[in-house]
């Protein structure tokens, strides 16, 4: 039986592994000798709530997948349709062709040809490599139309510990302010974290929380966020000066054991209804193309054993 990833790419180095998938280019497992260190999930499956996946041309929401450019009304497909929004971009369902691979790498690429609602003609790139600090995500983006496009690029990793129990995990997210939304997880304001139950800065337990909350104002050069255990282990989720907001969300309809939790931590460059917005929005002219990084670091998974695997 096929997967319902379409291709799937083992990778492996040293005591690192990690399967990345065709569909949405996504990451459906990622490994430190037996311990996760994101949520899998089955080959016969589809991405569990985004789990693992590329969100381009746009992250989150578009409020009623409606934008203006131009002057011009544009209207998206309507892709969450409970809440009438148009959410994660044109290629969370796609497949991705393959463009090189090696034991520790694979490259694919998709296009995004014009449509109603975006029309716009991008060449997108995504690189997963593991090495000695985890594993690293590279997309590169290029406007290959004869227009200016806006894009906003994003991701969906879902973060563990092995087998600890998320809800017993500590998350840390530097970030002054968060977005406040309405019922429909739209954007309504931008309200400063300090003081409040959603500054994450000194570290949360997982059990105490329920989000589905975007975060900004992160400090300036490269952000890191992290997902600690009681020992000392900890997953480090970093991207690079362009993932200027990040989004937290506590899932307990995909956690692995009922009453549990699943925590993602989506890092991106711009926020929910950035289309209409701007804020965070990169305007690639004809000819440009746009490269940046994000990715995942284990610490404390076996000291002296882990910095020996690499050899």
């Amino acid at each position: 039986m096929r997967p319902a990833t379409g291709e799937q790419y083992e990778l492996d180095f040293g005591d690192l592994s990690a399967t990345i998938v065709q569909v949405g280019a996504g990451i459906r497992s990622l490994r430190f000798a037996e311990s996760d260190l994101t949520e899998p999930y089955p080959a016969e499956a589809q991405p569990p709530s985004a789990c693992g996946i590329v969100l381009v041309p746009w992250p989150n929401r578009v409020a009623d997948g409606r934008w203006e450019h131009e002057g011009e009304t544009l209207q998206l497909d309507l892709t969450e349709p409970a809440k009438r929004n148009a959410i994660h971009g044109l290629l969370r369902r796609r497949p991705y062709e393959l463009v090189d691979r090696s034991d520790s790498t694979v490259t694919q690429t998709a296009t995004i040809y014009p449509e109603p609602g975006y029309p716009f003609l991008l060449d997108t790139t995504v690189m997963h490599e593991l090495h000695t600090e985890g594993l690293t995500v590279t997309h590169s983006i290029a406007n290959v139309g004869d227009t200016p496009a806006p894009v906003a690029v994003g991701a969906h990793p879902y973060l563990r510990i092995a087998d600890v129990p998320p809800e017993q995990l500590t998350v840390t997210v530097a970030a002054r302010t968060r977005f406040e939304v309405d019922d429909r997880s739209n954007v309504t304001g931008e309200t400063p974290v300090a003081g409040t139950d959603y500054d994450l800065s000194a570290g949360r337990r997982v059990s105490e929380l329920d989000l589905d909350t975007g975060f900004a104002d992160l400090p300036e050069g490269p952000v890191e966020h992290t997902l600690a255990a009681d020992d000392g282990r900890r997953v480090v989720l970093w991207g690079d000066d362009d993932f200027r907001y990040v989004q937290v969300f506590t899932h307990r309809k995909f956690a692995t054991k009922p009453g549990g939790v699943a925590l993602a931590i989506e890092p991106m460059t711009a926020p929910a209804n950035a289309l209409n917005s701007g804020r965070g929005l990169r305007i690639l002219q004809p000819g440009e193309t746009w490269t940046l990084n994000w990715g995942i670091r284990p610490e404390g998974f076996g000291g002296e054993a882990y910095l020996a695997s690499w050899g």
